[in-house]
C-alpha cells in the first residue's frame, strides 16, 4: 500500500511529532486520555507550576490536539478529538511491541 503526500502535509506531521516528542507535553497527553482537566489539577498532578503548565497547553492547543471549554473562570482541557487518542494509543503499542 502506497501512501503519496505532499511536502507540506509531511512537514506538519514532523512539526506534529515534534510537539509530542516533548515529555511534558506528552504526560499532559497521557492524563488528557483519562478524563478532561483544569489547569490547577494537572499542575498538582505532575507537580510543575501552573504557569508551566498553562505554556504547555497553549502548544498542544495551538497543534490542535487539545481544547478546551470554560465554566466560570475555570478552563477544562480535553483532548480534541479521536485521531489524538489513536495516534497516542497507537504509538505505545507501537513502542510495546517486541
Amino acid at each position: 500500500m502506497e501512501f503519496q503526500y505532499d511536502q507540506e502535509a509531511l512537514q506538519l506531521l514532523a512539526e506534529l511529532f515534534k510537539i509530542l516528542g516533548d515529555p511534558t507535553r506528552l504526560r499532559i497527553v497521557h492524563l488528557l486520555l483519562q478524563h478532561e482537566m483544569c489547569v490547577s489539577d494537572i499542575a498538582e498532578h505532575m507537580n510543575m507550576g501552573q504557569s508551566a503548565i498553562s505554556h504547555q497547553l497553549r502548544v498542544l492547543r495551538q497543534a490542535r490536539l487539545v481544547t478546551f471549554r470554560k465554566d466560570g473562570k475555570t478552563a477544562w482541557y480535553s483532548l480534541n478529538d479521536d485521531h489524538v487518542v489513536t495516534l497516542v494509543h497507537q504509538g505505545l503499542e507501537h513502542v510495546g511491541h517486541k
